[in-house]
């Protein structure tokens, strides 16, 4: 005869879906597996553990495949199998894919940066970081409760300190790292206490419990809850790199190696952005007056400080291209807002994320193409100057004209097609919610962006000053380049791929 306890115990068990937690689980554990092997693999094979983060990498964004047949959640309530901690959603599986995808390519970067400097950057310790991160990053868009939301928030930003100061003996890149650890940091603190109050206001974490209770808060606890959805609206902010929360992205993307750079400036904005719509869409719709005007004004901000920002670095002597690539990543993340703030004034919410997520995937792609013709550049240019770009067509015509169609993706020119096509469905995410003067806004700032995007785009095809340099291109270079190369034309060729994600349901 069993006791009463035992079916009580058997009743808290959560039972666990191994294949909807697979992707981030394989990530982590190919790490952990990565970081016991450097201890037994001799100096001069190294490689290998690269190669198998790659791998790793790789079969963790397959395993997103079995996930398109329909909704998946795990970790949920025993009384309530609708109220979930992990959810892989549609949405999910379109971040994770982004998240994965993204840091694949940062990993083939990192196979040829690690080689050429491998006494600065230690291996083992590099790729158990950057599959820590990853994983991380792949569990925050399926995380459905605060507490998870947080954990993997910092599960994901915690190693990308570790890796931005990475180097040995240089200066520039502890400071990055210093400035990033802070900011961060603070990011985090901020969060915490804005949850702590919500938390305090409605009694869950679960988002969607978070939505129905905050509706119905006591008078007395109105103002705690409105301070709580400020002070995690402010936290995700820094995340994301907002304007006035953008002051460490320059000087770290410029002092981190090259692949972390570019993994900061994709994978980085998606656990930024992904967060900030879970909290404001799915936890916090009733307080859609408080966050709506709020991201509208930060959007308004970051585009026009980001692009500006970048204007002027052209009027620097020997202004640095990952700068100016820092730059035009906070202009773009001010692009990513508009739609999220959109969401707050439309009757259709979901169309309006779904720009965003449209936006985030040409994005992407284009961004880590660009970051891996630089990754070529700056193997013989050390200091990977934009002007060091000149008559770069001369020397490696397939890299210049591949640099030039990411530029002109960026700022939204034919034959960047796709980017054409994202700038307009976030401008209409803008004009469909009543923010004409954020979407004027907007169309003035890609017009301020097209200055330094076609001068460098012109500076590939200008006649080089005395002999061009030849740039012998590894072969992981090689598949990241061509890669995110073949990507972004199909994309351009069959728009319709990413923008279809702006007509459907993502929840």
């Amino acid at each position: 005869m069993s006791s009463p306890a035992q079916p009580l115990a058997a009743s808290l068990v959560q039972s666990v879906d191994w294949l909807a937690i697979a992707p981030p689980t394989i990530a982590a554990v190919i790490g952990l597996v990565v970081l016991v092997a450097d201890l037994f693999v001799a100096e001069h094979r190294k490689t290998l553990l690269g190669w198998t983060s790659v791998a790793g990498l790789a079969a963790a964004t397959l395993m997103l495949l079995p996930l398109l047949d329909g909704d998946r959640s795990t970790f949920c309530l025993t009384g309530d199998a609708t109220v979930c901690s992990y959810t892989a959603d549609r949405f999910t599986l379109v971040i994770q894919f982004l998240v994965l995808g993204g840091a694949l390519l940062a990993a083939l970067l990192s196979v040829t940066a690690l080689k050429d400097a491998r006494k600065e950057l230690p291996e083992g310790e590099y790729w158990f970081l950057l599959l820590s991160s990853a994983a991380g990053a792949a569990l925050l868009p399926a995380s459905r409760d605060l507490a998870t939301l947080i954990v993997a928030l910092e599960v994901a930003s915690l190693p990308a300190f570790a890796l931005v100061g990475l180097r040995h003996g240089d200066r520039k890149s502890s400071e990055a790292a210093l400035k990033f650890f802070l900011s961060s940091v603070t990011a985090t603190a901020v969060s915490l206490m804005g949850i702590s109050f919500v938390y305090a206001s409605t009694g869950t974490l679960y988002l969607t419990q978070v939505a129905d209770r905050i509706q119905n808060v006591d008078g007395q606890l109105h103002t705690l809850a409105q301070t709580g959805v400020v002070l995690t609206l402010v936290g995700f902010a820094f995340k994301t790199a907002a304007v006035p929360f953008h002051f460490w992205v320059p000087d770290t993307y410029v002092g981190a190696p090259l692949p972390i750079a570019a993994y900061l400036s994709v994978i980085g904005k998606a656990v930024g952005f992904s967060g900030l719509i879970l909290v404001t869409v799915v936890a916090l719709p009733s307080y859609a007056d408080v966050w709506g005007p709020a991201l509208a004004a930060l959007a308004a901000l970051t585009m026009t400080v980001g692009n500006v920002g970048a204007l002027r670095q052209q009027a620097t002597r020997a202004y640095s291209a990952v700068r100016l690539l820092a730059w035009s990543s906070v202009g773009q993340a001010g692009y990513l807002l508009v739609p999220i703030a959109a969401a707050a004034y439309s009757g259709d919410a979901e169309k309006s994320i779904g720009s965003t997520v449209a936006y985030a995937l040409m994005y992407g792609a284009v961004n880590l193409g660009a970051f891996a013709v630089a990754a070529l550049v700056g193997r013989t240019k050390s200091l990977n100057r934009v002007s060091d770009y000149r008559g770069l067509y001369a020397s490696s015509p397939l890299s210049a004209l591949l640099l030039a169609f990411f530029l002109l993706c960026l700022a939204g020119l034919p034959p960047g097609i796709i980017g054409l096509f994202a700038k307009v469905t976030v401008f209409s995410a803008a004009v469909d919610a009543g923010l004409g003067w954020l979407a004027v806004i907007m169309a003035v700032n890609v017009v301020i962006a097209l200055f330094y995007y076609l001068q460098w785009t012109a500076l590939l095809f200008r006649a080089p000053e005395g002999e061009p340099e030849e740039h012998r291109v590894p072969a992981p270079l090689t598949a990241a380049i061509a890669l995110t190369g073949v990507l972004g034309i199909a994309l351009s060729g069959a728009p319709q791929l990413v923008l279809r994600f702006t007509d459907t349901a993502l929840f």
